[in-house]
């Protein structure tokens, strides 16, 4: 399962089912579970009026008690403090572990597919020390680099093929941290 923003559940012309997070469920022959919205982040409740704890508890919490849930995000979480954003991601991640005790959690930081402003890297290391915290492994995509022909016209999303990389590198980072079966 996986709760998160436009970058998770599609944006533009990328379908729910050509993100990357589909994408990589493909690859792992994994069944993917897709929550969140367009907007939203860990603080920030976007169009939609829900947060990622209130996406988890509305489209996830109730299902069984999966392998594994991803948390995605933090892009939309500009002008909010990094403090304020600690304590919404600590506080999901503790809901997540009241409710599926066993779930293995990871937790992606914000996705920048050019270089990403100063103030994400407070974003960053805000959601990384939340989930150090909670015991769940943090991936960091702001230490990527990616190429510039992989983003939408708009300057912020993925285009398709910017989706494909996002997901070999989250396949190799999950493969990598013992998540999946080994690469074939």
């Amino acid at each position: 399962m996986i709760v998160g923003d436009s970058f998770t559940v599609g944006s533009g012309p990328v379908e729910r089912w050509d993100t990357y997070a589909a994408q990589a469920a493909r690859e792992l022959g994994w069944q993917l579970v897709t929550a969140g919205a367009a907007g939203t982040g860990f603080v920030n409740p976007g169009p939609v009026n829900r947060t990622f704890h209130r996406s988890f508890g509305e489209e996830l919490s109730w299902r069984p008690e999966p392998d594994l849930l991803i948390v995605s995000g933090g892009h939309n979480d500009r002008r909010t403090r990094p403090a304020r954003i600690h304590r919404a991601a600590k506080r999901l991640l503790e809901l997540v572990r009241i409710r599926w005790p066993r779930t293995r959690i990871v937790v992606i930081g914000p996705i920048w597919m050019v270089k990403a402003p100063r103030w994400a890297y407070g974003v960053r290391d805000a959601v990384a020390m939340a989930a150090d915290e909670e015991e769940a492994t943090f991936l960091d995509p702001l230490g990527e680099r990616w190429s510039r022909s992989l983003i939408l016209p708009d300057g912020v999303h993925p285009t398709l093929a910017g989706h494909v990389r996002l997901a070999h590198w989250l396949v190799a980072a999950l493969r990598e941290r013992g998540f999946g079966p080994a690469s074939r």
